[in-house]
C-alpha cells in the first residue's frame, strides 16, 4: 500500500510543481510554480489531513474595510480560504484535504484556486501590502 506522502509527491510531480524543499520525516514539501504565481507553497501531510498553506503578505494592522474586502475575496475562492496566521499578522491561503481518498484533481483544484485568486486579485493584494508598509 502506498503511503499518503508518496502519493502526494507523485501528484506534485504530475502537476509540474517545483520542489524547493522536502522533509520526509515531517512529511512536508515546499513547492513553487512561478508561472502560476505560487512561491513556497507548503504541502504538509498531518496524520489524515493534507494541509496546504502559502504566505501572502504581512497584515499587522488592517482596517475594517480591508478585512471586509478580504472576506469578499474569500467568498470567491473555489477551494481553500484566506486566513490569518496564529499571531494574526500574516495573511495566508490555506486549504485542507482528506488524505485517505485524496486524488490528483483535488490537489490540482487547490493549487489552481490559489493561482486564480492571485491572478484576479494581485492588484488588491499589492495595494494592501503597500498600505501595511506605509503603516509600519
Amino acid at each position: 500500500m502506498t503511503k499518503p506522502f508518496d502519493t502526494v509527491k507523485a501528484y506534485v510531480e504530475t502537476l509540474s510543481l517545483h520542489v524547493d524543499q522536502e522533509d520526509t520525516e515531517e512529511q512536508m514539501l515546499v513547492v513553487s510554480a512561478e508561472k502560476q504565481g505560487i512561491h513556497r507553497l507548503v504541502i504538509d501531510c498531518e496524520d489524515d489531513i493534507l494541509v496546504i498553506e502559502q504566505y501572502l503578505l504581512d497584515i499587522p494592522s488592517a482596517s475594517r474595510d480591508q478585512y471586509r474586502h478580504l472576506l469578499k475575496i474569500n467568498r470567491e475562492l473555489v477551494h481553500g480560504a484566506l486566513c490569518l496566521d496564529e499571531a494574526g499578522t500574516r495573511l495566508i491561503f490555506r486549504d485542507t484535504l482528506a488524505l485517505a481518498n485524496l486524488d490528483l484533481n483535488e490537489l490540482e483544484g487547490s493549487v489552481n484556486a490559489l493561482s486564480l485568486m492571485l491572478t484576479e486579485h494581485a492588484d488588491d493584494l499589492i495595494q494592501l501590502a503597500q498600505q501595511e508598509g506605509d503603516a509600519a
